[in-house]
């Protein structure tokens, strides 16, 4: 597992597809549940995402806009526009409102030449590990036709046209591969706000000890076995992970374990303060629960508590 990969691990559709039917301007969709993360493409027809307290975006055909929760947006057909805002969000898609393919306050049919089809899909962030990601994404992402994502848009356009057992399914994997196709692109950017960690995988030395920390965070790391690994000296993967990455290995692995032991404290229940520490590579529980307190600001403990209380889930 990668850097960039491991933290899609929370991020899954189930069953977040709010509608895949003809819109007929004027329209007005009003997504109001405050979604983390929600995913808007179009096929054929254009429209405008409208951020709340920030200027529209457009909406082109194959395009796709990320919005970053929890305030909400509205789709319109133009900015301005006299429909009557029509409130959708995440229990669109729940069955009593029509199943898969029809959606509130949309319509099906031939519309003819002013017709968009439009495809949203909302991600829940499950834990620490996602939450990493949504911190690197900027409030509205942009990524343009003729990428990568092209493909599962073609393959998207083919399944929503379908009503066929086990559709929800592909479509909610569809919608997770388009999702990191459009943030990968938005990270390659010349221009974009790339995180160092996801610049640094490129480097042949840097990339592969990321890879190596994120592949086994419970090994019992140095910087010279590290080193060892990738082929360089203590010194030069020292120095050159700190230049590329902003922090020494060593204090990187600590932050991303203390990550994987947020989630792990919170998801399971039944684990013991020692068994969560062992997992994450600390033989000692009172090691660990200083590493987590000097880096969470809580012990585990107290990170648990209240964790369980923030949401029914035991999540915070």
């Amino acid at each position: 597992m990668d850097a960039f990969g491991d933290l899609f691990r929370g991020m899954r559709a189930q069953g977040s597809l709010f509608g895949s039917s003809t819109l007929t301007p004027p329209w007005a969709l009003h997504f109001v549940d405050g979604a983390p993360l929600t995913l808007c493409t179009v096929i054929g027809g254009q429209g405008w995402i409208v951020p709340e307290g920030r200027p529209p975006v457009p909406l082109r055909d194959r395009e796709t806009v990320i919005v970053r929760g929890p305030a909400p947006f509205t789709f319109v057909d133009e900015v301005g526009t006299e429909a009557e805002p029509v409130e959708c969000g995440e229990y669109c898609a729940l069955p009593e409102e029509g199943g898969t393919r029809h959606r509130r306050g949309w319509h099906d049919g031939d519309a003819g030449g002013g017709a968009t089809t439009l495809i949203v899909g909302a991600y829940p962030v499950h834990g620490e590990i996602s939450r990493r990601l949504l911190d690197a994404l900027p409030v509205v992402l942009r990524a343009d036709a003729g990428g990568a994502g092209d493909a599962v848009l073609d393959h998207l356009a083919a399944e929503v046209a379908a009503d066929v057992p086990g559709q929800q399914v592909v479509l909610d994997r569809l919608l997770d591969w388009l999702l990191v196709c459009a943030v990968r692109e938005y990270f390659d950017r010349p221009d974009g706000a790339t995180p160092t960690w996801y610049a640094a995988q490129r480097d042949p030395v840097v990339g592969d000890a990321l890879r190596l920390l994120h592949a086994e965070p419970a090994a019992p790391w140095t910087v010279s076995a590290l080193g060892e690994r990738t082929g360089v000296s203590r010194s030069t993967l020292a120095k050159r992970f700190a230049d590329l990455v902003g922090e020494p290995p060593l204090t990187y692995l600590t932050r991303w374990r203390m990550t994987l032991a947020a989630d792990l404290l919170t998801d399971r229940e039944g684990a013991t303060i020692a068994e969560v520490a062992r997992t994450v590579g600390y033989s000692d529980a009172f090691a660990f629960s200083a590493a987590f307190k000097r880096t969470r600001g809580v012990s585990p403990s107290q990170f648990r508590r209240a964790g369980a209380v923030l949401s029914p889930a035991g999540r915070p």
